[in-house]
């Protein structure tokens, strides 16, 4: 089963985010109070793995959930291979449907400059909000069909 283990917010984009105790998802928006929510319509929310961030820590660096500007941390599932239009279930019914998997990785920004490469280009998975509402840390996370 896989499960959120953790909910990320910043005010500023390019920073590591904060793991807090639970968000609000609004549909076509993003985490209320998030730098990027209501900026870009196809990548309102962000997610990567655990298993991602593994891989980083076994190269010897410190990381937690959060530091690679993620919103949403999961674990049990393989997001990256995921096709665009693959349909997430979390918690209480928050929808989110993966629009992009990579994004173009800023050489400049402050999480490249702290933990050096980055995963977010190959791994990190984005996303827009169908149907919102509370997700926190524990939630189950489950796949639906493409749209």
């Amino acid at each position: 089963m896989a499960r959120v283990v953790a909910v990320c917010t910043s005010q500023k984009k390019g920073t590591r985010k904060q793991a807090i105790a639970e968000g609000q998802f609004k549909a076509e928006h993003g985490l209320v109070g998030d730098a990027h929510a209501g900026v870009m319509p196809n990548r309102q929310v962000s997610l990567l793995t655990m298993e991602s961030i593994d891989k980083m820590r076994g190269r010897g660096l410190e990381l937690n959930p959060g530091d690679f500007a993620e919103n949403i941390t999961i674990e049990g599932m393989s997001l990256h291979t995921s096709p665009i239009g693959t349909r997430l279930t979390i918690g209480e019914g928050v929808l989110l449907e993966v629009t992009q998997i990579g994004k173009e990785c800023h050489t400049a920004c402050a999480i490249r400059r702290q933990v050096g490469p980055c995963i977010m280009p190959e791994e990190g998975v984005f996303a827009r909000v169908i149907n919102g509402g509370k997700i926190r840390p524990g939630d189950e996370v489950s796949t639906g069909e493409r749209q």
